[in-house]
């Protein structure tokens, strides 16, 4: 008998593990970026991440008799485990980075047959997972190694986020204590709670004003969260390259950036939410990262052109009711998630018309 297979026959030639080996690459500025701000702690979480993935994806694939040389050379876990190392704070414990890759790749990824049967990404299961379990150590982020008067080294680092201890004794809060200035889960979270007491007192202090303000549109506040829209910057230019190298399709980046900066500017002209201005918005938090990294995962997200162009903007639409109206300040992962679901009906109601036949 005859195997049927759906069509388009023709291979592409790109194969999966050089997909997710140009993913890796293009990551890496801004992994650098948030290396030299944050310090070595993310190197150290992204090193246990891809350590405990692969000896997890060994385990389960011997358990479920598959060719396990097959599964690791591929790089899906390896991509998997960095994506989610990147988005926990650099100090973390190491038992939040253990939980969290455990989650992705068993229960966001294996639980329903491996890569290419997962409906959800499998990095923001794991997010998911850690940010509404252990809210307290998901939101408590370095401030940038520049501010500190003893920036820890790499072995201070290493005894941070396995014992909370550097070699002098000092904990993570205590290196923080001598910064003057007001510290948040995210300085998305820093401009929402200054901007609801803006508009509630009058006499609000204004030099946390400039604090918030975007440093390269707003002038006497450059020095201030450079290394929070330089990230973003690294990873636009590193999902620019991915578009240039047709690894991912631009529909999905353009989609969710244009469909939440026209919801935002709409807000921003008419309504009376107190947020960051729309530019603000566009580098701030996870926005370049979710939008060229994380949606555009060609497992989860819509695979028709028509449906590219619905899901990005559905992701976007989600990103800003839940960053204007919900109550985290962020919520990429959540809007991700959520347009995870959709995507069996928006592949359904986009497909392209067979040639031939009648709509």
């Amino acid at each position: 008998m005859f195997k049927m297979i759906s069509s388009p026959h023709t291979h592409s030639g790109k194969l999966t593990a050089r997909v997710m080996f140009w993913v890796i690459f293009a990551m890496i500025p801004a992994i650098v970026l948030q290396v030299y701000y944050f310090g070595f702690g993310v190197l150290i979480q992204s090193a246990l991440a891809i350590s405990f993935a692969l000896l997890l994806e060994l385990a389960v694939t011997r358990l479920r008799k598959r060719p396990m040389l097959s599964y690791i050379s591929d790089f899906s876990v390896i991509l998997t485990a960095l994506i989610l190392a990147v988005a926990i704070p650099s100090y973390a414990p190491y038992w939040i980075i253990l939980i969290g890759t455990f989650c992705a790749v068993i229960l966001g990824k294996h639980v329903y047959g491996g890569l290419g049967q997962n409906p959800f990404n499998p990095a923001m299961v794991g997010y998911v997972v850690l940010l509404v379990s252990f809210p307290l150590q998901m939101t408590t982020w370095m401030p940038p190694i520049a501010l500190l008067s003893e920036p820890p080294t790499f072995n201070d680092a290493v005894l941070l986020i396995f014992s909370g201890l550097t070699s002098d004794g000092f904990s993570l809060h205590q290196l923080t204590s001598s910064i003057d200035g007001i510290t948040q889960a995210t300085p998305l979270d820093t401009a929402r709670t200054f901007y609801s007491t803006l508009c509630s007192d009058c006499n609000a202090d204004v030099a946390f004003y400039d604090l918030v303000k975007l440093p390269i549109f707003m002038q006497n506040s450059w020095d201030v969260a450079q290394g929070w829209w330089q990230v973003n910057v690294a990873f636009f230019i590193g999902g620019l390259f991915l578009i240039l190298k047709k690894v991912i399709h631009w529909q999905i980046p353009v989609a969710m950036l244009g469909s939440f900066a026209l919801l935002s500017l709409f807000t921003e002209l008419f309504g009376d939410s107190a947020q960051l201005s729309v530019p603000a918005q566009l580098v701030s938090g996870a926005m370049m990262f979710g939008a060229f990294f994380i949606a555009t995962d060609p497992v989860t997200a819509s695979i028709t052109p028509r449906g590219k162009l619905v899901f990005g903007a559905l992701v976007g639409s989600l990103l800003y009711l839940i960053r204007f109206y919900g109550n985290y300040p962020d919520g990429v992962a959540f809007a991700i998630l959520l347009s995870n679901i959709c995507v069996p009906l928006i592949d359904h109601y986009t497909r392209p018309r067979v040639a031939g036949h009648r709509r």
